[in-house]
Order: C-alpha cells, then structure tokens, then sequence
C-alpha cells in the first residue's frame, strides 16, 4: 500500500539552480546575496518594506516580540486555538498571553471577546490567521488604535492570501511568516518578519544577530539568540516566491476538489470557502467532525492511516497545554469553541505535490471509513 502523506512540497522550478549557484560561488552563509533578494521580494509581496529572515517561524515571532518591546508582566491578547510557538514568544519575555476563543466557522479570533480581555497591563494584540482564512483584521485593528496597542500579524500560514485585496503580512506594527515545508512557500526551515517601520527593522536585524553592536562586533548591549537565515535556504525560497501565485491557484483548485468530492458525507463539517473578506486559500484542507459524533480526531486519523492516507490534527488549546498548566497558568479557564475544534479538527493531504489521483484515493478512503463510522 503506498502512503499518502499529508504533505509534499513541490520543488519543480529554480530550486536546483539558485542551490548551486550558492555551491559554485561558495556563498552558503548568512552572509550571502540570495538573502537579501529573499527578503526584498517577501516583504514587497506583502505589501511591507523590510523584511529581515530569520531561522524560522517561531524565531520570528520572538524577534518580532522582543522588537516592539514585549516585557515583564506585559499582556498579549491571542487566540488559545494555534501553535504554541505563538504562547512561548509571550512567556519567554516574561508576558503574560491572554486567550480568545475561536470563531466556529473560520477557527480564527472570536473578535467580540477581545475587547473584554484588555486591561491596563495590556501590550498588544497577536493576531493569528489560521489554516486558510484571515482574522477579521479590521476589527483588531480598530481595536488597537481605540487602546493604543501594539499588533503582531502572524501570517505564518497566510502566504499568497489577502484580506479586502490587500496582502495579508501587510497589518499591523509587525507581521512575521513561516517557510516550514508544509508553507506554500518553504525553505526548510525558516521565517521572516516584515514591517513598514525603518527603527523596528533595524532592532530585529540586530536581535536575529546575537545582537551584535554595528561599531564593534563583539561587544554586545542586549541578548539576543542567533536566528540567522542562510543563503541556501534563502535560495530556495526566492525560486519558491516566484511560482507563489500558481501555487495558490492550486491550493485553491485542491480546496475545490475534496469540498466537492466530500460533499455528501454525513457528520463532518467542511471548510468555509469565503467570507466577504477573502476566499479560502486553504493552507491545508481542514475537517471537522460534529459535536455529536463520539469518535475524536485521533480516532479517525487512525482509520485513516490504516488505509495509507497521512492525516494531522490540529492544534491543541493553549489552556490545555500540559507546560502550562504545571505553572499554574489559564487555571479555570474554558474555551469551548477551541476545545472543540482541538478536539473534532484534522486535516487531509492537501500539500502542493499532490496529484489528482492522489487526491481521488485519498476521497475515496474518507467515504470508506465514514461509511464504516456512520
């Protein structure tokens, strides 16, 4: 039986070539000139002008934290439904997260709780898109000036979609997006930050750097880690960048695809194609069981899996997570769209090397196991 997996990145255009330009010139460091090129062309894609690469996602939302000046005691205002990369750039500076539940229908910030979590200790909001459609940015935004807070864009999962036609990456003080393999646009590893403010840009080339002082390199005014992003991976993306408008057409053609294809299945909910903001760009294809089905996530990806298709659940709660509950942290407290979705959510092959045969085997095997669960 060959195995699906849920992701395969397609690396079909200048990939090899711009690799070995790198070899052949020696330029495989930080230092070399794809880096820049990489960084000129994302952030212009976004709509920003700079944009500093860094080893990865998670790096850049911790630079992007330290930047705006995130500190002791300070609260962030985020979503409990994503990645803990986004909580860990918070507690790390020690800050405190303040969590949001989801909206049902797009899994992103339920943005009528927000305003009720600011209070006077209240630093910034991070606005996290997730899986394939943006957070109701103008309402965050709004938000934001109304309270003089600061707003970190995660658009980790966002390359390619906007928000009203403008580029998401592109709000807020600062944004920051993630190259990992399963991105429409990968390198491997890695991430950038992009922002339209010159000061702000500068500290965060300076705190992916060990925080080097520009008049003497060794000496050093603040800590930093190093987050540097290499030429190799930098060469990588640029030829990645270049095809970033076919890529979404297809993400978009496989979004189409299984909505149709899985159409008809009983107890499941699909992903929301559009809202009036934007159209689904489906980062990955998301399933969502009901609420009244007993079997979980993690039963039905191990159905699937006995039948060779690679699945993934999704995130789990910040509240729930284990690390933080042992510091005392989110006691008491419930989110219970979140919890839902932790839950009920997985996602399918949906990743940019799929084929149409590929995603034929993979819809014929979800109607045989709902048939066998229903």
């Amino acid at each position: 039986m060959n195995f699906i997996p849920v992701n395969e990145p397609l690396l079909n255009g200048n990939e090899k070539k711009y690799l070995c330009e790198c070899i052949d010139t020696g330029w495989i460091s930080s230092e070399g000139p794809f880096v820049k090129q990489f960084e000129e062309k994302m952030s212009a894609a976004a709509g920003r002008k700079y944009g500093i690469a860094v080893s990865n996602g998670t790096a850049a939302l911790e630079v992007a934290m330290q930047a705006i000046g995130i500190g002791k005691d300070d609260e962030v205002i985020m979503p409990t439904f994503t990645i803990i990369s986004c909580a860990m750039a918070v507690t790390k500076l020690g800050a405190k997260p303040v969590l949001v539940d989801s909206d049902i229908d797009t899994w992103n910030m339920q943005i009528d709780e927000i305003e009720n979590k600011i209070t006077p200790k209240t630093k910034a909001i991070l606005m996290v898109h997730l899986y394939g459609l943006p957070a109701e940015i103008n309402h965050i935004l709004e938000l934001a000036r109304k309270y003089n807070l600061k707003v970190i864009e995660d658009a980790a999962e966002m390359h390619g979609q906007t928000y009203y036609g403008k580029p998401c990456g592109g709000f807020g003080d600062i944004s920051t997006f993630s190259f990992y393999p399963n991105k429409h646009i990968t390198t491997g590893e890695g991430g950038m930050v992009v922002t339209d403010n010159e000061a702000l840009a500068e500290k965060c080339r300076m705190l992916r750097n060990l925080c080097f002082r520009k008049d003497v390199r060794y000496v050093h005014d603040e800590i930093s880690d190093n987050y540097r992003f290499t030429n190799l991976q930098a060469a990588v993306g640029l030829a990645q960048l270049e095809r970033l408008d076919e890529f979404v057409e297809k993400k978009r053609e496989i979004g189409k695809f299984y909505t149709n294809a899985l159409a008809n299945i009983e107890g499941i909910k699909l992903p929301v194609a559009k809202t009036e903001y934007a159209d689904n760009i489906y980062w990955v294809y998301g399933i969502v069981l009901d609420k009244e089905t007993i079997l979980s996530n993690q039963d039905i990806t191990k159905l699937l899996a006995a039948e060779g298709i690679g699945t993934r659940t999704f995130f789990w709660c910040m509240h729930e997570q284990p690390v933080y509950q042992k510091q005392g942290m989110f006691d008491g407290e419930k989110y219970e769209n979140a919890e839902y979705l932790a839950r009920k959510g997985f996602y399918i092959p949906s990743g940019l090397a799929i084929t149409k045969t590929q995603m034929e085997i993979v819809a014929d095997k979800i109607h045989k196991v709902f048939r066998k669960v229903n």
